[in-house]
């Protein structure tokens, strides 16, 4: 499936799930991205006609359960809607790391594009008069986000075009620019990083993105080359970076028989009055802060302050999110 269809399905589910009555297809047409069409030209309503119909199948298919009716006796024309009661699912307990995981989707949706489009197609639903169920996509917003090149490099490499940034590496003052044909974009233990062919070096090079210094620079016209047969991204990246030295040492107060997943990870456990004192090896203390905040109170930083700095630094990232979202609702 297309790139492109994929949003408008996406968009279409959200659509129908976010309305609390059901929608003609005209009112959907002017409403979800991907549709739109001039309904005086035969042609090109009928192409829409055809477009919808393949969509309203593939999400059967999917095994969204999609109903069909009216909003009363008087509509001549039928509505579609998608039943909340049959389409929830049941509270799905998710340990850290697969919090984690989520998360990482969640980056990806808010900078595809999609999550833009969506509230774009809400805005339209409600300027139109129909009554819009805010509570309907909860869940949907992602809690964090990730590296300004995040979107652009994304973008390019989707389109295969040549993009230049300019890059600063840790033993170096000054960035250097750098001419590149973006393949993809990974998250690798915690970071994210794009590779692609360095035109200057001739060769394939992995870049972090929060070394990216100032925007990133499309150069290049799209589909102007092709990546290579079965990419392996994580390959190129885990090559690269290199085996971890985890020569840090944090030492975490954790509630008893809580965070199970730690205690794995822990070189040092000793019970107290307070809780169980647990040394974790780490790295770097961004990532090991992003798995902490993952057990909520569970767990408390005592040492170092580099860790206990940056697991209050996402603490508040996340505060200051749901704030901004609940102005917005």
């Amino acid at each position: 499936m297309s790139r492109t269809r994929t949003e408008r399905l996406v968009n279409l589910v959200i659509c129908l799930l976010s309305t609390r009555r059901f929608l003609t297809a005209a009112q959907i047409a002017a409403t979800v991205p991907g549709y739109e069409h001039d309904p005086d030209d035969a042609k090109d309503h009928e192409a829409f006609q055809r477009k919808f119909e393949r969509d309203k199948a593939e999400l059967r298919e999917l095994g969204v359960p999609l109903e069909t009716g009216t909003a009363s006796v008087f509509d001549a024309e039928p509505g579609y809607r998608i039943a909340h009661r049959e389409y929830a699912l049941p509270d799905i307990p998710l340990e850290p790391d697969e919090a984690a995981a989520v998360g990482i989707a969640a980056r990806l949706w808010q900078h595809a594009g999609l999550a833009a489009a969506a509230s774009s197609g809400l805005a339209k639903l409600r300027a139109a008069g129909v009554d819009v169920d805010p509570q309907a996509t909860l869940g949907l917003e992602p809690m964090v986000t990730v590296d300004p090149a995040f979107a652009p490099l994304t973008a390019a490499a989707r389109d295969r075009r040549e993009v230049s940034f300019d890059y600063r590496v840790p033993d170096r003052d000054d960035p250097t620019t750098r001419r590149l044909q973006p393949w993809g974009v990974v998250c690798w233990r915690g970071r994210w990083y794009v590779v692609g062919h360095d035109l200057d070096r001739a060769a394939t090079r992995c870049f972090r993105l929060s070394r990216v210094v100032g925007a990133v620079r499309p150069t290049g016209t799209p589909g102007a080359y092709r990546p290579p047969a079965d990419l392996d991204l994580i390959s190129h990246v885990a090559r690269w970076s290199g085996p971890v030295e985890r020569t840090g040492r944090a030492t975490v107060l954790v509630t008893p028989g809580r965070a199970a997943g730690l205690r794995r990870w822990a070189v040092e456990s000793v019970s107290g009055p307070d809780g169980d004192r647990l040394v974790l090896p780490y790295a770097d203390a961004d990532y090991l802060a992003g798995q902490l905040v993952g057990y909520g109170s569970d767990v408390r930083v005592l040492e170092p302050p580099e860790v206990r700095e940056a697991v209050i630094q996402r603490l508040k990232e996340i505060a200051a999110r749901h704030d901004e979202l609940a102005v917005a609702r």
